[in-house]
């Protein structure tokens, strides 16, 4: 009985995301994960069922740390680049360190990523939000090896447009370390990104992608994000195409 009350209250949270989509809001969402962690495949699992619910207004960039790297598993995805992002926000939002599974929702706030129940809260509160949706971006790929991002660009010297270039699948077999045996599946997982300081003309910026990565299992997600206390303002997605 208490196992059916739970799952009818997480059921009718991702009700009420969807509900909520009229409202013109939007959440980026930030998850801090690793392969070598035992705690983050539940998280890995809430975003993956997070984006499957609900399609729009919702950015999910899987951030896959390096300093699990060293503790038996290799995280094939990891980069110290999403390690230092991660602890610049610690330093922004006053926390006492950096962990593992760590969720952050439009650059404001954190929680474990693990905690399904924030997890919906949270996005909910984010997509009550009435913002002006009018951020767009254009994304070709160039010799098969390099995503060209035009940014027709509006906002202002104190914003940042971060550009990710995301892979939408992805399954690994883990072979040691604490999820050792396990099958683990990725969304959204971040394979290249860049910052440009926001300016009131087209810029263009260049992603790599991975070798022999095919254009239709990636994507792009670009948001605008304050330099100081790193709140984003608004965020888009677009497909990739040949030039």
């Amino acid at each position: 009985m208490v196992i059916f009350i739970c799952l009818s209250i997480l059921a009718l949270g991702f009700f009420e995301l969807r509900a909520h989509n009229a409202s013109g809001g939007f959440a980026v969402v930030e998850l801090f994960t690793s392969e070598g962690c035992s705690s983050c495949p539940p998280a890995d699992e809430a975003v993956a069922e997070l984006a499957q619910d609900y399609r729009e207004n919702v950015y999910v960039l899987g951030f896959h740390v390096d300093y699990w790297n060293s503790l038996g598993w290799k995280d094939e995805f990891s980069n110290p680049t999403y390690s230092n992002r991660q602890k610049q926000y610690a330093s922004i939002l006053n926390l006492e360190g950096i962990y593992t599974p760590q969720i952050i929702v439009n650059g404001r706030t954190e929680f474990v990523g693990s905690d399904k129940a924030t997890l919906i809260s949270s996005v909910r509160h984010a997509l009550q939000s009435e913002v002006r949706n009018d951020f767009k971006v254009f994304a070709k790929c160039k010799d098969g090896k390099i995503v060209v991002v035009s940014i027709p660009t509006q906002g202002s010297k104190d914003q940042l447009i971060v550009i990710a270039l995301v892979q939408l699948h992805a399954t690994s077999q883990v072979g040691k370390g604490e999820n050792k045996g396990k099958t683990l599946q990725h969304i959204n997982i971040v394979r290249d990104m860049t910052s440009l300081e926001a300016m009131d003309q087209t810029q263009v910026a260049n992603l790599k992608l991975p070798p022999g990565a095919k254009i239709g299992e990636f994507r792009i997600i670009a948001f605008r994000q304050e330099k100081v206390g790193w709140a984003i303002l608004n965020a888009t997605e677009s497909p990739i195409t040949n030039l």
